[in-house]
C-alpha cells in the first residue's frame, strides 16, 4: 500500500505546481538568507582570529555559505520544473531527471539538518579554541615592538571593552603574565630588580592589569595596580569589596557572543530545514501525480499520488535487499577476478619426447 496516497484531479495539479513554484522561490530567498548569516558569522570570526588556536570554528559558517548556494541551486532548478509541469510537453524533458534529483533532495535535506546541529553543538570546540587562543594572545600583549605582534595590545584592549571583560577566565590571569614591556621598566629601581629576582622565569610580575579591565560605571577611581593589597588604598578591602574591574573573563563572554548568534543561526537553518522538506514532498506528490495519468491525451482525467509507492517496511526491506545483491555482485566479480589471476599465473608442463 502506498504512503500518503492523495487522488488529483486537474485543477488540484495546477495548484500543487503553482504552490510549489511559489514554495521554491522562497526557499531561493531562504537559501540567500542561509548564505547572508554564513558570512556574516565568518566575518566576525575573522575580526577576533587573533584570539582563537585554531580555524576549527570556520566549519559552521562555511558550511552555512555552501547550504546557502545549494539551497539556492536547487530550489531555483525546482521552480521552473513545478512551472514547466502545467505545461505537458514541456514537463516531458524532465521525467527522467525527476527521481534522481528528488534523491539529491533527500541527501540535501539531511545536510540542513545536519548543519542546524552543529550550529547548537559547535559549543565545546569553541570554548577550547577561544580558552588557548586568549591565552596565547596575552602573553603577546606586551610585545608592542615585535613584528607581527605589534597590534595584539590594540586587539586585547578593545576587546576587553567592546565585551566588557578582562583576562581570559577573570582578571586574575594578568597576575600570571609580564603584560608590561620591557622597555618601559626602570632597572635601576631596586623594586623592579627584587620582582624580578623573585620570579624563576625572570619575569616582572604584578598584581595589576590593563587599564582596558576598567569598569567606567564603577564611582570610584579605578584600581589597576595593586589590586590584592589593602593597606595600599583608602578604605579599600580586596577580599569583600566589589572591585572596579570587569568581573567577566573574555573567554566566556566572546563564548556567550558567539553561542547565542550560532542557537539563533541553527534554529533559522532548522525552519529552512521544515520548509525544504514540505517542498520536497510537495514535489513528489506533483511527480507521481503526473506520472499515473492513465491518458494523457485526456488532461481533465484524475490520478493518484504518493509519497512511497509502497509502505514504508516494504520500501526498506526492498532496499536492504537491492544493497545485498550489490554486495553478492561485488563478492561473485572479485572471485572471478582472483581465478582469472590463478589461471593466468599457472605455466603449462611441456613434456619433451627423445
Amino acid at each position: 500500500m502506498a504512503l500518503l496516497k492523495v487522488k488529483f484531479n486537474q485543477k488540484k495539479r495546477v495548484k500543487l505546481a503553482q504552490g510549489l513554484w511559489l514554495m521554491n522561490w522562497f526557499s531561493v530567498f531562504a537559501g540567500i538568507i542561509v548564505f547572508s548569516m554564513g558570512l556574516f558569522l565568518k566575518i566576525e570570526l575573522r575580526k577576533r582570529s587573533e584570539v582563537m588556536d585554531n580555524s576549527e570554528s570556520h566549519f559552521v559558517p562555511n558550511s552555512l555559505i555552501l547550504m546557502g548556494i545549494l539551497s539556492c541551486a536547487f530550489n531555483g532548478f525546482a521552480g521552473k520544473i513545478c512551472y514547466d509541469s502545467l505545461d505537458p510537453a514541456k514537463f516531458a524533458k524532465w521525467k527522467p531527471l525527476l527521481k534522481p534529483y528528488l534523491a539529491l533532495c533527500f541527501f540535501f535535506n539531511i545536510l540542513i539538518f545536519f548543519v542546524a546541529l552543529i550550529c547548537f553543538l559547535m559549543r565545546g570546540s569553541l570554548e577550547s579554541t577561544l580558552a588557548q587562543g586568549l591565552k596565547n594572545s596575552m602573553k603577546f600583549y606586551r610585545d608592542t615592538d615585535t613584528p607581527g605582534r605589534c597590534f595584539m595590545k590594540k586587539t586585547i584592549d578593545m576587546l576587553q571593552i567592546e565585551f566588557k571583560c578582562c583576562g581570559n577566565n577573570g582578571f586574575k590571569d594578568w597576575f600570571e603574565i609580564q603584560w608590561i614591556s620591557n622597555r618601559y621598566l626602570d632597572f635601576s629601581s631596586k623594586e623592579v630588580k627584587d620582582r624580578i629576582k623573585s620570579n624563576v622565569d625572570g619575569r616582572y610580575l604584578v598584581d595589576g592589569v590593563p587599564f582596558s579591565c576598567c569598569n567606567p560605571s564603577s564611582p570610584r577611581p579605578c584600581i589597576q595596580y595593586q589590586v590584592t593589597n589593602n593597606s595600599a588604598h583608602y578604605s579599600y578591602d580586596y577580599q569583600t569589596e566589589e572591585l572596579n574591574l570587569w568581573g567577566r573573563g573574555c573567554r566566556e563572554a566572546l563564548l556567550h557572543y558567539y553561542s547565542s548568534m550560532m542557537s539563533s543561526m541553527g534554529a533559522v537553518v532548522l525552519l529552512v530545514w521544515l520548509f525544504e522538506m514540505s517542498v520536497m514532498v510537495g514535489l513528489r506528490l506533483l511527480h507521481t501525480s503526473l506520472e499515473s495519468i492513465t491518458n494523457p491525451e485526456d488532461p481533465e482525467c484524475e490520478s493518484e499520488g504518493w509519497i512511497l509507492e509502497n509502505s514504508l517496511k516494504d520500501t526498506l526491506k526492498s532496499a536492504l535487499e537491492s544493497l545485498k545483491k550489490i554486495g553478492k555482485f561485488n563478492q561473485v566479480e572479485a572471485g572471478a577476478e582472483g581465478a582469472e589471476g590463478e589461471e593466468a599465473g599457472k605455466t603449462p608442463t611441456i613434456t619433451t619426447v627423445s
